[in-house]
This record gives structure tokens, C-alpha cells and sequence, in this order.
């Protein structure tokens, strides 16, 4: 919020002019002292035209100072920007309401924990029977009142052509996890996202430069890239979106954030210098992203130039070229020349098409922040990237924990827009604070909404006692998600021959479906770049006969990546062993304890039925597994509820003894009925 006084400085306009305007919308301020809202200033900001701002200035010269006025009016019509004016009204005017991120669609379930058949059933708004005869086509009998799982539960929904969601993928406050599924009917095709990465001075930003035809590198500080700069070019009538970043750190930085923001990654290769160490450490960062790689050689102008031995550099680095028999696309280029930029777009164009690279219009816009600053002047100025939906001008955003309405909408070459299509990087202003690059951004349908995500999010935000971060710890993996199966690390060794022999053992270590995936192996002391890629990638850095700096473990500490030390090879391969029966999805076999027999049932009101029964052989315990054994078949799996004998409750009762049992979700005994009783007992799958 701002005074009236101090809106009309900050847009260099009379306050009268300003009130003016204000009684013109209705919006209810009296002299420069009343307070405009958020909503106020971008109502104005939407309706002061460039006549205003003249009209105000023309006013205020004096009444002799005709030639002046005259000459000031002249100038009136170059700076007016008649298309962006009508576009802007055209869209106030006409201004629809777009998909919601945040409402369920008709075909999504969202599944609660605790959630029961009765639940299902009213979700779906079909018959309870209906859903129990569902899950015994499936094997499994339950009753109005049974929990059910997601993973059943999933299966029973395709008979529904109904797609389940977990709560927490659907919890707006968490956008960053937010799942939203689509219609084919509203994905519409969208422009590839390029980002450009490689040795330091190998031609990045020039090459960047000679496609969009512009000037970035001068604007550079020492012609290197200071900042992330995201821009957009037309080929063939298709666009493509490049991001140029000031090295692969800031890119996997921003991966590290849950940033996904790349569809292809061009890796420049100087031909005149071949494969510098910046460049091993692109070719790993891309390979980690798992997104495709075009390899662009340029300063192929340059003399005494040796392509063969570029190429197989790179093929030692397991990118083979396609001419060789490999899948990487090579691309020869020249920034100084242009020769070969068609060719380079084409391929992107190319593999873009096969990747069918698709997002839907017509919902709110939902993204990533590529880089933020704050301007004395204008405030807090965000560049975004569009990555679905379309972002217009008076969205509310959320962007971290911060929020706005889009005051001003630029593109890459500052011009003004009226709305950004997928894929698009804009520019904007109106939030409330400075973001960091790599946030998630969303817009919602009302400023009331995206301030209270706002607020939800700044609580939850000061309720984290640290930092979180995807490394895990080799101990970790021993009780990490089943879900994982593949273990991560960067091998770091003192000399070629010990890093060859550790990646050699590493990789033929597969435990069933269980591998390890060597993100990056090379010889030299461990560097804060490998702590970095290492929390991008949820890996762990083993170390042979190398110590890592004083600061590089700072680094470490505060990214929580966790760095082994060895100097014996076998206790490497003993541990990742060891870690990697902790990631296996853990095999039980049932060991039976006892059995009853069902011999009389009683029933009360409270407890429903129990099964008065005499234990066979072994065991009955509460709380244990339990089976019940109708004519050789099982018809309940479950748990012991409780044992009551001689009117007391038991824990276990043992063989040749009387009591009554009553199982979990379970009332329909008969006599003669057995159940059995187990437990589930680990089993080793190697040794």
C-alpha cells in the first residue's frame, strides 16, 4: 500500500491528475494523504495512458510557452503505444477466469489417510456394495467400515476412469509438489527450453548472442556471464527458449530446488581447446538432469582446429557422437561466422518435436523464478519462466513466501505485454519482496486466496529448524524409501588407476534391481562443485586417498552431503553392499505361531461377535497377524483385535487352553472356522 502523494511521485504524475483518475474508477480517495490498496495501484497503473502524464505536464507550463507545448505535443505520438493500450483494455474488458491449479478435476480422488469403503463410495457417489464387490474381484474382502490402501485402492478407480491423487500432492500450500493432470483436449504444443552450459570463455554467450542477433555480451562485466539472462527467438515460425547461466553451478543449484526447468542442454566445446575440466563438469551436470544433450563445437573458424580429436575426447566422456554410432547430436558452429547456427536450431527443433513437448494455455500460470533483484526505483523486479498455464497482467502470484499482483509484464527485449503463453520469460513487478532464483511461482484466481497461501506458507516456513536438502547419508539407506532404486555417488580417487579399479568394482555391484549410478568419477582432491552436484542428485561422495578442504566440508555441512573417506578399496565395495540391501524392497515370509478352532460364537451389542474358540497348536497372540480359514480357504487377512479369557483381557493364550478372539473389521464367524495366527519374518536375499 502507498499514499496517493506517494504513488504520483513514484509514476512522476500530479497528485490532482491521480485523484482525478481515482474518481474516474470509483476507487474512494479524497486528498494525497488517503491510502491506496494494492488492488488500487494496479487498477491505476492500468488505466493512467501516456495522454495523462502530457496532458499533466502541458498544464503545468507556463501560458506563453507556446512553442514549448507545441513541440512537446509533437512528440506525443512516436511514444504512444496504441497496440499495447487496446490489447490491455481488450483484456480488462474481456477477462475470463482460467483453470485453477488448485481444484480438483472431476476425474481426481484424493486419497486421505484412515480413508474407508464408505468414504470411496461417497466420493464416487456409488453404492457401498457396489465398491465391496470392486475389491473382492481383486482379492480382497472387506466391509462398510475397512480401511483401505492407495495402492488397491488405485486399481479399483480404473473401472471409474478415475485417476488418485495422495493429500499431500494436492495441498496448494505446497505447489512445489502439487501434481495437475491435464486433458489431451488442453495441452496445446509448446517452445523447448535450452539451456546453454560449458567451459568458461568456450563461446556460451556469444553463440547465444549470434542467435538472437543482439548484444549481450557487451553488456557483459569482462564479456562473462554475470547473471542467468532467460530470452526467446523465432525460427521457422517456432520458438525457442534459451537460458544462458553463469555456469553449470547455478544450474544444478537451481535443479537442487526442484527447479526442472530444462528440456535439451547444449554443451559449447571450443574446437581450437577441446574438453576443459568446466566441460567434464557440464557433460556430468546434463547427464544427472536426464534430459538431452547437444554438443555444439564452436570456433570452427579459428585455424589449426582439430575436430576428430574433440569428438573423441568427448566419446571417452560417453558422449558419442550420432555419425559415430552414438545418440548425441554434434553440431559444428561458429559465432563469429554464423556458420552452422541453422543447423543447431534445427536439431533442437527436432528433438523437440520428438519430445512432443506440450502445456495447457488456458489454466493459471505456474513456473520458476530464473533470477530477481531489487530496484531502488520500481521495487522488487522478477524474471520468470512460464512452464504451464498463462500469466496476465493483475494475477495474483505466489512466489516462495512472498506475494503480488503483476503490476508491469515485460518480455526479453522490455516489451510490454498484455498475457505470456508456456515456456515464455518474462519480467515482472508487484511482489511484496525479493524471491531467489529457483523458487516455484504460481498465480491464483484472487488476491484473497494468493495472500492466504502466502501466509500458510510464511508458518510453515518458521516452523523448519534447518535447512532440508535431498542428500541422504550412506546410513540413511539402510530405512530410506522403497521407491528409490538406485544409489547415487561421485567417486573422487588420488590416482587414475585407483579411480578406474573403485568404478570398475562399483559397477558390477547389482543387487536384483538395485544399481549403483556413478554421477561423477575423476582423480584430484573433492571441490565444493562436487558437493554441489552431489546435493542436486541425492548422491554420496566416496573419497579414496584424497582429503577434502576445511571449506569444502563447511559446504558439505551446510548442504548436508555426505562425504566417505577410504583408503582401502574393499571396505568401499563392503559398504555400498551393505547400503544397498538397506535400499531392497524387504522380502517377509510367514511364520505361524498357532491355531484355533472356532467352536462357539457369542454376540453383544458393544463388541459385535466373538469367536469362542480352543487353541489347536502353538500360540494366539493379540495384536499379531491373523487369518481366518473357512473350508481350506482364506477369507480374512487381518490382526488379532483382542483375547478375553475368563472375562479377562490376555495378551497371548497358548495350546490346549479356551478363549475369545475378536479379529480387526471382522464379525462373520462360523464353527469350525481356524484361525491361524503369524508373524512376518525378514528374509535375507543374499549373503
Amino acid at each position: 500500500m502507498m499514499s496517493v502523494k506517494e504513488y504520483a511521485l513514484d509514476i512522476k504524475i500530479s497528485v490532482d491528475v491521480i485523484l482525478e483518475k481515482c474518481k474516474e474508477l470509483d476507487i474512494k480517495v479524497f486528498n494525497e494523504n488517503d491510502m491506496l490498496s494494492e488492488e488500487n495501484i494496479i487498477d491505476l497503473d492500468n488505466n493512467i495512458e501516456i495522454e495523462d502524464v502530457l496532458e499533466d505536464i502541458v498544464s503545468n507550463i507556463k501560458i506563453d510557452d507556446t512553442i514549448k507545448k507545441e513541440k512537446l505535443n509533437k512528440k506525443v505520438e512516436p511514444i504512444k503505444n496504441d497496440d499495447f493500450v487496446i490489447k490491455k483494455k481488450e483484456m480488462y474488458k474481456n477477462k475470463e477466469k482460467l483453470i485453477s491449479n488448485t481444484s480438483n478435476s472431476e476425474n481426481i480422488i484424493v486419497f486421505k489417510d484412515s480413508m474407508t469403503v464408505s468414504d470411496l463410495a461417497n466420493l464416487l457417489g456409488v453404492s457401498v456394495p457396489e465398491i465391496i464387490k470392486k475389491y473382492m474381484a481383486l482379492g480382497f474382502l472387506l466391509n462398510v467400515n475397512s480401511k483401505i490402501t492407495f495402492d488397491e485402492t488405485e486399481l479399483v478407480l480404473t473401472d471409474y476412469n478415475k485417476i488418485l491423487k495422495k493429500q499431500d500432492t494436492q495441498d496448494a500450500s505446497n505447489f512445489e509438489k502439487l501434481e495437475i493432470t491435464d486433458s489431451d483436449k488442453d495441452l496445446e504444443l509448446r517452445p523447448p527450453v535450452v539451456t546453454i552450459m560449458g567451459h568458461v570463455d568456450h563461446g556460451k554467450t556469444s553463440l547465444l548472442d549470434a542467435i538472437r542477433k543482439s548484444n549481450v555480451v557487451e553488456k557483459e562485466s569482462g564479456g562473462i556471464t554475470q547473471h542467468i539472462g532467460a530470452y526467446q527467438i523465432k525460427y521457422n515460425e517456432k520458438k525457442i527458449t534459451f537460458i544462458d547461466t553463469p555456469g553449470h553451478s547455478a544450474f544444478t543449484e537451481m535443479r537442487a530446488r526442484g527447479a526442472s526447468i530444462t528440456d535439451i542442454v547444449i554443451i559449447v566445446v571450443a574446437a581450437d581447446e577441446g574438453i576443459k575440466p568446466q566441460t567434464k563438469e557440464a557433460i556430468d551436470h546434463a547427464k544427472a538432469a536426464k534430459v538431452p544433450i547437444i554438443v555444439a563445437i564452436n570456433k570452427i573458424d579459428k585455424p589449426n582446429i582439430n575436430l576428430e580429436k574433440v569428438m573423441t575426447e568427448l566419446a571417452d566422456y560417453k558422449v558419442m557422437p550420432e555419425e559415430w554410432g552414438g545418440d548425441t547430436p554434434f553440431v559444428k558452429v561458429s559465432a563469429l561466422t554464423l556458420e552452422g547456427l541453422d543447423s543447431l536450431l534445427e536439431t533442437i527443433l527436432l528433438i523437440s518435436e520428438m519430445a512432443n513437448l506440450k502445456a495447457n494455455p488456458n489454466r493459471y500460470a505456474i513456473g520458476t523464478v530464473i533470477e530477481s533483484k531489487l530496484d531502488k526505483n520500481i521495487g522488487p523486479v522478477t524474471t520468470l519462466l512460464i512452464q504451464n498455464g498463462t500469466l496476465r497482467l493483475g494475477d495474483p502470484v505466489v512466489v516462495g513466501s512472498y506475494c503480488g499482483k503483476v503490476r508491469t509484464l515485460k518480455n526479453d527485449l522490455k516489451n510490454d505485454l498484455v498475457e505470456a503463453l508456456p515456456s515464455t520469460p518474462v519480467e515482472i513487478t508487484g511482489l511484496c519482496g525479493v524471491p531467489s532464483s529457483g523458487d516455484k511461482f504460481m498465480a491464483f484466481e484472487s488476491e484473497k486466496q494468493a495472500k492466504s497461501i502466502a501466509d500458510t506458507r510464511k508458518i510453515k516456513e518458521k516452523q523448519k529448524n534447518q535447512v532440508s536438502s535431498c542428500a541422504l547419508t550412506l546410513d540413511d539407506l539402510f530405512k530410506t524409501d522403497e521407491n528409490i532404486k538406485e544409489l547415487n555417488v561421485i567417486i573422487k580417487a588420488d590416482v587414475k588407476g585407483s579411480e578406474e579399479a573403485i568404478k570398475t568394482s562399483l559397477e558390477k555391484l547389482a543387487i536384483e534391481n538395485v544399481k549403483v549410478n556413478i554421477i561423477r568419477s575423476a582423480t584430484g582432491n573433492i571441490t565444493e562443485s562436487d558437493v554441489v552436484l552431489a546435493n542436486a542428485s541425492c548422491a554420496i561422495i566416496l573419497g579414496f586417498n584424497v582429503e577434502p578442504s576445511l571449506k569444502t566440508k563447511e559446504i558439505a555441512k551446510d548442504y548436508c552431503v555426505e562425504i566417505r573417506l577410504y583408503n582401502v578399496i574393499y571396505k568401499i565395495i563392503e559398504d555400498l553392499e551393505k547400503a544397498m540391501e538397506g535400499m531392497l524392497d524387504k522380502v517377509f515370509e510367514e511364520k505361524t505361531l498357532g491355531k484355533a478352532e472356532i467352536r462357539k460364537i457369542f454376540k453383544f451389542s458393544k463388541v459385535g461377535q466373538i469367536a469362542g474358540s480352543y487353541i489347536l497348536e502353538g500360540i494366539i497372540k493379540s495384536n499379531n497377524c491373523a487369518k481366518l480359514i473357512r473350508n481350506k480357504e482364506v477369507v480374512y487377512t487381518g490382526k488379532i483385535s483382542s483375547i478375553q479369557r475368563e472375562k479377562e483381557s490376555v495378551k497371548e493364550v497358548k495350546k490346549g487352553l479356551e478363549c475369545g478372539i475378536t479379529l480387526d473389521d471382522f464379525n462373520d464367524f462360523f464353527e469350525n472356522d481356524i484361525i491361524e495366527c503369524y508373524e512376518l519374518v525378514e528374509v535375507k536375499r543374499w549373503k
